[in-house]
């Protein structure tokens, strides 16, 4: 057994990560921003918020320097961290304050206490995101092949070129941080660092009933919703796919922590590109008019589902996460089973 601090445990990865590895029989210290999400962590693990093999604690604020210190002060016996609290949302007037600043000042506030105070710590995990890989210049360019050493080139002075360009610079530079930290501690640090870099998630909730109804869904699945309630149809048309055409299932990003963090020691010092392959919000509604009839008339026509599809092939950016694929040996789900389980579990809170 293994004892974790996972933070951000109400969070649509982090929900998957607490889930496998409670199941796996860890121990497990996970954070929430308030006492009532703290509630339904431990309603939905009664037997080991009882045991103690489960503790919810409350982390209010990530962009504080000392965000992390308190708590990991009074945990003992830290061995595994897995840092995925950060922002993803659009919903924000100033992108630095929104989302740059929580997302790099927790991944260093949380480095720096592990430092401080957690001597046992031999792993740190940190979610990063394909937002961090991706160059949207070259996202049209067949000759480019994104991989695990491709760093998207974002600076700060994008910030306000777009809601997309202000989250996916937040990932890079909390990304960045994060290893600039491992360097620049070098020796004087016990603990090695791995991050882990999604694309588009998709997948079912873990637990449905705590997100509040439709209108609490991840950003990633509320266009899964939003099809579901004829959105896509009164709208006119299904949605570009924009550039971010690669996908991966919620449950196989959270394996590929649990992988990273405490089963594969070769991780160590490695970025890691999850992603099943390809998927556009064509296929996406077709899925759903294929697999459940019921929702049939709230799906847009063949003839609408044009702007939806992928790019051709002349204009698409290539991947290779082989390097990735073969440290961790994940056999990723398919699109059709993902978006399958995705509904279902939007169906109980009323989709």
């Amino acid at each position: 057994m293994t004892k974790v601090l996972l933070t951000g445990g109400s969070g649509f990865i982090a929900a998957h990560i607490l889930d496998q590895l409670l199941a796996a029989g860890h121990s497990v210290v996970t954070t929430v921003r308030s006492e009532a999400k703290a509630a339904k962590i431990r309603e939905a693990y009664p037997s080991q918020a009882a045991s103690g093999d489960l503790v919810v604690a409350i982390v209010p604020e990530l962009a504080r320097a000392d965000a992390f210190d308190e708590l990991i002060k009074q945990t003992p016996g830290l061995e595994v961290v897995l840092h995925t609290a950060s922002p993803f949302h659009f919903n924000f007037t100033d992108p630095q304050t929104a989302l740059v600043d929580p997302a790099v000042t927790g991944t260093t506030s949380i480095l720096h206490a592990i430092a401080k105070h957690a001597p046992a710590v031999r792993r740190v995990v940190v979610t990063s995101s394909f937002a961090a890989i991706l160059d949207e210049a070259a996202a049209t360019s067949p000759a480019t092949v994104f991989s695990e050493a491709s760093w998207n080139p974002v600076t700060p002075a994008d910030i306000h070129r777009s809601p997309a360009t202000a989250y996916r610079l937040s990932k890079k530079l909390a990304e960045q941080a994060a290893w600039d930290f491992v360097r620049d501690q070098g020796d004087k640090i016990r603990f090695d660092l791995v991050t882990i870099n999604p694309p588009m998630v998709f997948g079912p909730l873990a637990h449905p009933e705590h997100v509040g109804g439709l209108d609490g869904v991840n950003t990633s699945n509320q266009r899964i919703a939003n099809l579901l309630r004829g959105g896509w149809k009164q709208e006119g048309g299904v949605p570009e796919v924009g550039v971010a055409w690669i996908w991966v299932d919620v449950r196989d990003v959270a394996a590929a922590h649990v992988k990273a963090g405490l089963e594969v020691p070769e991780a160590g010092g490695k970025r890691l590109f999850v992603t099943a392959g390809t998927y556009s919000n064509a296929e996406l509604a077709r899925i759903v008019r294929k697999r459940f009839p019921e929702h049939a008339e709230l799906v847009p026509g063949e003839e609408a589902l044009a702007a939806g599809e992928m790019p051709p092939e002349e204009r698409r950016y290539r991947y290779d996460n082989s390097a990735t694929n073969q440290l961790l040996g994940i056999r990723y789900r398919s699109l059709e089973e993902s978006i399958v389980d995705t509904v279902k579990s939007l169906k109980k809170i009323g989709a």
